[in-house]
């Protein structure tokens, strides 16, 4: 069958039944509970453990497993995890940073020693500590219901029998295969009969299912001081690498307090750094200060106030934010509605930010995301990735899976807060979020895809909170994506940065922005990929969204 679309074929030619013709599909809707996430196999799989008692917390661990079989570019156990979980019982909500630190041997000496400017993106010196597992651990230690064998038992046979590939999934796959290429275990896990599998083609991952197995029966131990761990030392050691057994042996993830503002009455919920989530936050209070919905929906007001907030958020992003145990940082000072209001100033309707310089502060001493809310509304915000497409590039041995490179995030300026040391956590893209309202969650959501993340939650928000949406409107509408800030690598910006426009945006509005000092590009890729699920508690149902950019879905029952 060809996969071509038919000569002069108008696309979504049609206007759907209901309310909202445009929308890309229906708001999925429950009763007792729902998953949201990027492949509809790992949706089922976390249905299947709420329809059999589970909570949220179980099904969220069964998805991740699931989405390291199906989406192994995005996600895996090669890499980190972060979660915001509401716990019903309690009415309290919990963080947890389950992301890995540099190898104790390796400091900025050693890639000045190589003439490095940059941390590699690809290689055994881009590798941290993966904290997924651990992760996986911690959540069910403190809020599950299940055992670990019982959850991963599904990706397990996945694995084993295999899974058919979808389309965007398809796509990635195919985008990493000469890099894949260069590490000969990658290709022999990765790159069966020599290629990516092409949609619709079943991909089986045998040695994946063997590490799953042994981390049911061991449980996280297996991965860092059994069998997985002696296979990532020993291939580390033989390539450049500098893990050590001691490494990831004394791997621990943290519980943290989540940190919030309010918008439009709600409150808004993310995890502090070493991730990005206060950008959301920084830029959501920036724009509180502004009557967006008296601007249209995709107008060049609407856009110009996105982007502006961003380029502020963003520079303070690149000067702040880093590991909190080895860098001050200011958070409180940064999500401040005193600081905002003194930043929103600088914002003019009629002119563009260029070179935006950080604030100044008192001194102090390609992703997965999935979203289960359950039939108590317990709620599992939870975001999980080996950073670029497949990570490293590197899968070491037998193990099934890559290993994730976020270490390219470090900056080897030492004077900088992220700068790489020896056992630090590097600056993270990857965040969850949640809302709240009246002492009660709301909102369940995310929005993966690197320095797009903080930009799609607040354009989620202003969506939903601003222009009335629905909770797949606010996932369907056109998106902006600017680049060119100042990264916290160290790396410079790019003056006023870049516009990235989906198609949905209109030319006039292009021309107004470029006419107000913006370099405007189209785009279709890059634009994130968003989940939701809304809890609306008058009438006791459950309103699911799933990112169309995707292959994924929302279901309940």
């Amino acid at each position: 069958m060809s996969q071509a679309a038919p000569p002069g074929w108008p696309g979504g030619g049609y206007d759907r039944p209901g309310r909202y013709p445009k929308q890309s599909r229906s708001v999925s809707v429950a009763t007792q509970g729902m998953v949201a996430t990027s492949h509809p196999l790992a949706v089922l799989v976390g249905l299947d453990v709420l329809r059999q008692g589970g909570n949220a917390v179980d099904a969220a661990v069964a998805v991740n497993a699931m989405l390291g079989v199906v989406e192994p570019m995005s996600c895996g156990i090669g890499g980190d995890l972060f979660a915001i979980v509401w716990q019903a019982s309690t009415g309290k909500l919990h963080g947890l940073n389950a992301s890995g630190r540099a190898p104790r041997n390796l400091s900025i000496e050693e890639f000045r020693r190589r003439g490095l400017r940059y941390v590699p993106v690809e290689g055994p010196l881009s590798w941290s500590v993966p904290g997924c597992v651990a992760g996986w651990g911690d959540l069910l230690q403190r809020f599950g219901s299940k055992p670990l064998r019982e959850l991963l038992a599904p990706a397990i046979h996945y694995a084993e029998q295999g899974a058919p590939v979808p389309e965007v999934i398809a796509g990635y796959w195919r985008g990493a295969a000469r890099a894949l290429r260069r590490w000969p275990d990658s290709a022999r896990t990765y790159l069966p009969g020599g290629r990516p599998p092409r949609q619709g083609e079943v991909f089986r991952n045998p040695a994946l299912a063997r590490s799953y197995r042994l981390i049911a029966r061991d449980g996280p131990a297996a991965f860092y001081q059994g069998p997985i761990a002696r296979q990532i030392v020993e291939f580390s050691q033989e390539h450049g690498g500098f893990f050590t057994l001691e490494d990831l042996a004394q791997h621990r993830n943290q519980w943290v307090e989540p940190v919030s503002t309010t918008y439009r009455n709600h409150r808004v919920w993310e995890l502090p750094p070493n991730g990005q989530g206060i950008a959301a936050l920084q830029m959501l209070n920036i724009l509180e200060g502004f009557d967006l919905a008296r601007y249209e929906f995709g107008s060049p007001e609407h856009v110009h106030l996105l982007v502006e907030a961003k380029k502020l958020a963003f520079a303070d992003r690149a000067r702040y934010y880093a590991d909190p145990a080895m860098a001050q940082v200011p958070v409180e000072h940064l999500i401040s509605k005193e600081y905002a209001a003194s930043r929103r100033k600088l914002i003019s309707m009629d002119r563009v930010l260029r070179d935006v310089e950080a604030g100044r502060v008192p001194p102090t001493g390609d992703t997965v995301y999935l979203t289960v809310v359950d039939r108590h509304r317990n709620c599992c915000s939870l975001i999980q990735s080996i950073y670029y497409g497949f990570g490293s590039k590197v899968v070491p041995g037998e193990v099934g899976f890559a290993m994730q490179n976020r270490g390219a995030l470090f900056s080897l300026d030492p004077k900088h807060p992220n700068a790489l040391a020896p056992g630090k956590r590097p600056f993270h893209t990857i965040i969850p979020a949640m809302v709240t309202r009246a002492g009660r969650p709301v909102f369940c959501f995310g929005v993966m895809g690197g320095d797009m993340q903080p930009q799609g939650h607040v354009q989620v928000l202003v969506n939903l909170l601003d222009y009335g949406m629905n909770v797949q409107q606010a996932g369907d509408a056109p998106r902006v994506r600017h680049v060119g800030s100042p990264q916290p690598t160290g790396a410079p910006g790019q003056g006023s940065g870049t516009v990235l426009l989906e198609s949905g945006f209109s030319e006039q509005t292009a021309r107004r922005l470029e006419q107000l000092g913006h370099r405007v590009r189209r785009s279709s890729g890059g634009f994130g990929g968003y989940q939701g699920i809304w809890i609306d508690w008058d009438r006791g149902v459950l309103l699911g969204a799933s990112e169309a950019r995707k292959d994924g879905c929302a279901l309940g029952y």
